[in-house]
């Protein structure tokens, strides 16, 4: 995993709960079983994507083995179809018992359970088909528009999914989603209770791990994982938007050939992993940092 995990070991507080912040493929996984089997606690998910039964082998889910090593919670228990949010995961945190092992690369996951989270209500589903027609037309621009100016100055307006959530609070509520966030609660784990860790690494060295793990990822089942969920495809639908997943429907769809495919997965999850850097660097400042790899 590039990670000594005996020296990580030392470094770390058996009387605490832990988390583990870090890019895809960094080995987090990883760490999180080592200190599991060695000291004891829950491995918890928080990546966005594992939540999702349907993929275990694309979005690398510990496999039967490492899951029967250690107790692991929040991994493939929510089907296609269904709707789940970062307040849905908060709530199934916190009704877990003991010492728990919190390990995942969804920094919005990850900064809410250690920050806390507006209760903004739901959105009805209407508002979210409009939002979903409105982006898939090509309508990011318009949207970011028609945020409140504070809104707008405070998200990432480059990322669709996040501008289409603050559009459809605004358009549910008539309140921005910044001002929601201003009557935040306190978290429900807050970032001096726990061990919170964030694993940094050289870019080239993660590089090449990402596009060693997607090319196994593609001969040991990916594709067959797309491959079952094609009859119920909706680019729009949340489990759609693994890593990967469009780009291996795209070539068993006939669009793209296999090679193209796995080079533009490669390039989408290498653009994930630095948009999760910036991320833990704008808003993880105060957590420890542990070194993956090779010096550089």
């Amino acid at each position: 995993m590039g990670l000594d995990k005996a020296e990580a070991l030392r470094r770390i507080d058996p009387e605490r709960h832990v988390v583990i912040a870090g890019p895809t493929a960094s080995g987090k996984s990883a760490l999180a079983l080592a200190i599991a089997e060695a000291q004891g606690g829950t491995v918890v998910n928080a990546d966005a994507m594992q939540i999702w039964s349907c993929w275990r082998v694309l979005t690398a889910r510990p496999d039967p083995e490492e899951e029967a090593a250690a107790p692991h919670a929040l991994y493939g228990h929510v089907d296609p179809g269904a709707a789940y949010s970062v307040g849905d995961w908060l709530r199934e945190v916190e009704t877990l018992e003991g010492r728990r092992i919190i390990v995942g690369g969804t920094g919005l996951y990850l900064s809410a359970l250690t920050e806390g989270l507006a209760h903004i209500p739901p959105v009805p589903p209407e508002i979210r088909a409009q939002g979903d027609e409105w982006l898939a037309a090509g309508g990011l621009a318009e949207m970011v528009a028609a945020l409140d100016a504070a809104t707008r100055d405070k998200i990432d307006t480059n990322n669709p999914a996040r501008v289409q959530r603050a559009w459809e609070v605004l358009e549910a509520t008539g309140r921005g989603i910044v001002d929601w966030q201003r009557d935040t609660p306190p978290p429900i784990l807050p970032a001096d209770r726990a061990q919170c860790l964030v694993l940094s690494s050289d870019r080239d060295w993660l590089a090449g791990r990402i596009e060693r793990r997607f090319w196994q990822m593609w001969e040991r089942g990916a594709v067959e994982e797309v491959e079952a969920m094609l009859p119920q495809w909706d680019e729009r639908a949340q489990w759609t938007r693994a890593i990967g997943a469009p780009e291996i429907a795209a070539y068993l769809r006939g669009d793209l050939d296999a090679d193209t495919a796995r080079k533009r997965a490669v390039i989408a999850s290498r653009q994930y992993a630095k948009s999760q850097r910036i991320w833990f660097r704008s808003r993880m400042k105060g957590w420890e940092r542990m070194r993956v790899g090779p010096a550089g």
